[in-house]
């Protein structure tokens, strides 16, 4: 049996399950507010060209309004300033996209403090506690934050300092560059931390993961039911020509 007459046998008997860890998108969807004097991107709205109406009477559908960072997205290289000559969201070859998922569940450190950031001793722990992570892995940071995807206040969890939410230092962004990782994946807003602006180099994620040519993967759900591992990751965006990234459909194939 091949390895996908395999996959489609056990999608058949139940013994594997797709399991969407996108955010649904409208225009409540939460979307990141940069400070004063930055532009900021747009929110989803959808404006009707028809529907079953004169200017289509058998047909309904719509022009979409939105950015390419807006709720479940993926960043690609040219996105910042230290990838810009790697991938367009439109390069980036399709192998790239699939790779097996390493889930690193920080919910409970999280709760307790929502500025929580991943050093290095935590990932180095990871990788001696589990084993080496995979090449092409997407390394997944589950945590909690996707309960406040319907409610985009507290998703910001913002006060007079700017947001407050979790993510990677510095020294912990370094680590994910030169690790053998695809991309890292993140419920919150971006892959950044709320108050990465603050730090040197400032939205270290950014700076180091895009500018080594990996990918971020933002505002995922369902995190809860991936396994630490043995689950494959499928990210889809849309191939947007010359685009810095994509909303992005993310589905994740495990074991039932």
């Amino acid at each position: 049996m091949t390895a996908v007459a395999a996959l489609l046998a056990g999608l058949a008997a139940g013994e594997v399950e797709i399991l969407d860890l996108t955010a649904p998108l409208s225009p409540e969807t939460p979307i990141l507010q940069l400070p004063p004097p930055f532009a900021n991107t747009i929110p989803l709205s959808l404006e009707t060209v028809s529907d079953f109406d004169e200017a289509g009477p058998a047909w309904g559908w719509n022009n979409i309004h939105t950015g390419e960072h807006t709720g479940t997205h993926l960043d690609a290289p040219v996105h910042w300033a230290t990838g810009r000559d790697g991938y367009s969201v439109d390069a980036i070859p399709p192998s790239r996209l699939v790779g097996p998922a390493v889930v690193l569940d920080f919910t409970a450190e999280a709760a307790e403090d929502p500025d929580f950031v991943l050093e290095p001793e935590h990932l180095d722990k990871h990788v001696a506690n589990n084993g080496p992570i995979p090449e092409g892995a997407w390394l997944v940071f589950r945590t909690g934050w996707s309960r406040f995807n319907k409610d985009a206040a507290a998703f910001a969890n913002a006060d007079e300092n700017g947001p407050h939410t979790p993510g990677v230092s510095p020294a912990g962004a370094e680590w994910l560059a030169r690790s053998p990782i695809t991309g890292f994946a993140v419920e919150t807003v971006g892959v950044d931390a709320g108050q990465a602006g603050a730090m040197e180099p400032p939205f270290p994620v950014h700076h180091y993961l895009l500018g080594a040519n990996k990918f971020g993967l933002t505002q995922l759900q369902n995190l809860e039911r991936l396994p630490a591992s043995g689950a494959l990751i499928i990210a889809s965006p849309l191939p947007i020509v010359g685009g810095t990234g994509s909303p992005a459909r993310v589905l994740a194939i495990i074991p039932a």
